[in-house]
């Protein structure tokens, strides 16, 4: 299996994973096929395909904020079961995210995520592959260390409509596995860089980065 960067609209295998990415998500989570030509060629958006046989079969997209020095993992694909898809992009994705700190002289302070709560999210099929399924991508994130920020989440939508979602929880995992707290100044300075690209966000959100402001820190708990 390889592990391949993509950087251009215009690449085959762009086709292939947004095509796999409408399959597995639902509709408001998708960003429109134009709409990627401008993240992909942002150096510091890391797009990456594993391609079985020609063919793509899964995907992560995420990226890493020097300032910050944390990480923010977009998506992860599994477009089939029995390939061990989603450990090799855990496997290179976290390497290389590893590599990005130690170039910019620091060690990965963790990473973020946003997470389906399958008890509170039960129509979503994702393409009907069973590695995609919440209650299992949960646990396997589980397995992988992350832990979930305790307040209540709010996501803008991708359609940029100023509709929130919810159902999701924000998640982070430390590379200190003791860590039981996350200072709420990164939270917020985090959720306001990420989605700075949505200019349409819901009164929801903007209730929810004052409500941490609040607040000093945020306990990390248990998935």
């Amino acid at each position: 299996m390889e592990y391949t960067r993509i950087t251009n609209i215009q690449d085959p295998l762009f086709k292939q994973m947004h095509q796999l990415m409408q399959n597995i998500f639902p509709p408001e989570e998708v960003l429109e096929f134009d709409l990627w030509k401008e993240p992909l060629e942002d150096p510091g958006i890391r797009v990456f395909v594993a391609v079985h046989e020609g063919q793509v079969v899964g995907a992560t997209e995420y990226r890493y904020y020097e300032d910050f020095n944390v990480a923010m993992t977009d998506f992860t694909i599994i477009g089939q079961a029995g390939l061990g898809i989603g450990r090799f992009l855990a496997d290179k994705r976290l390497k290389d995210l590893h590599a990005l700190a130690k170039a910019n002289g620091k060690k990965l302070h963790g990473m973020f995520a946003e997470i389906y709560d399958p008890y509170r999210v039960e129509d979503h099929e994702f393409g009907g592959v069973k590695p995609m399924d919440p209650y299992v991508r949960r646990e396997v994130l589980s397995h992988l260390g992350y832990k979930r920020l305790d307040f209540p989440y709010v996501h803008p939508s991708w359609n940029n409509d100023g509709e929130a979602v919810t159902g999701l929880d924000l998640c982070f995992l430390p590379m200190d596995d003791d860590a039981e707290q996350l200072q709420t100044d990164l939270i917020v300075k985090f959720l306001q860089r990420y989605y700075t690209v949505l200019p349409n966000k819901p009164q929801s959100w903007y209730d929810m980065v004052e409500g941490l402001k609040a607040k000093e820190t945020v306990k990390l708990l248990p998935i």
